[in-house]
């Protein structure tokens, strides 16, 4: 028999906000004068990894997304295209709030500094978690064992005493490989469903 869940592990982008990437594509495409599949390709390489990582700042990030798109775009007006395909999913926050007093949660994302900037201070049930585990703080991507190692170590409970919940599938993978009760997260009613089969 399991254990009873002692913490909850979110992952962010389709999870409590969405990411249209065709649409960051256009975008970023129109304004280099592109169109959204070469800007994609343009786009594919290193950096989106080194950003994860936590390995370019804010400029360093607007310089190397520049220089793909051969595009020379002011930091005010990157800003706001860098963000601009994010949605919160509003549908999803009732049965993340119900779970404070019950269980740690914790955020656990490959992101990059721009995006958390972005989206903190429009998500403010993450100030009321436990932990922030952020790629671009730790050095380490999903599914990398290291990160979900971090996220344990906050979350102060073995492996099986956590739910991970994630929309791809080689993350909840991974989080299964080390002993982590991992979910592929889907929609707000299935994610209902699933806290409820756990006892939450």
């Amino acid at each position: 028999m399991s254990p009873p869940v002692r913490a909850v592990i979110l992952d962010l982008g389709n999870v409590l906000a969405f990411h249209d990437n065709a649409l960051l594509f256009r975008r970023l495409g129109a304004r280099a004068g592109l169109d959204a599949e070469e800007a994609a390709r343009r786009l594919s390489g290193a950096g989106w990894t080194a950003a994860n990582r936590g390995l370019l700042g804010p400029e360093g990030i607007r310089r190397d997304v520049c220089e793909a798109l051969g595009v020379d775009v002011p930091m005010e007006e990157f800003t706001a295209l860098w963000n601009c395909h994010f949605t919160l999913h509003d549908a999803v926050m009732p049965h993340v709030e119900r779970l404070e007093g019950q269980v740690k949660r914790l955020l656990l994302s490959n992101t990059n500094v721009l995006h958390v900037a972005w989206l903190k201070p429009r998500l403010p049930v993450l100030e009321r978690f436990d932990h922030l585990v952020l790629s671009c703080e730790t050095g380490h991507v999903k599914p990398e064992p290291a990160i979900y190692e971090e996220a344990l170590r906050h979350a102060g409970c073995a492996p099986d005493e956590a739910a991970f919940f994630d929309d791809l599938p080689e993350y909840v993978a991974a989080a299964n490989t080390l002993g982590i009760r991992g979910h592929l997260f889907t929609t707000a009613d299935a994610f209902d469903a699933q806290l409820r089969a756990l006892g939450l």
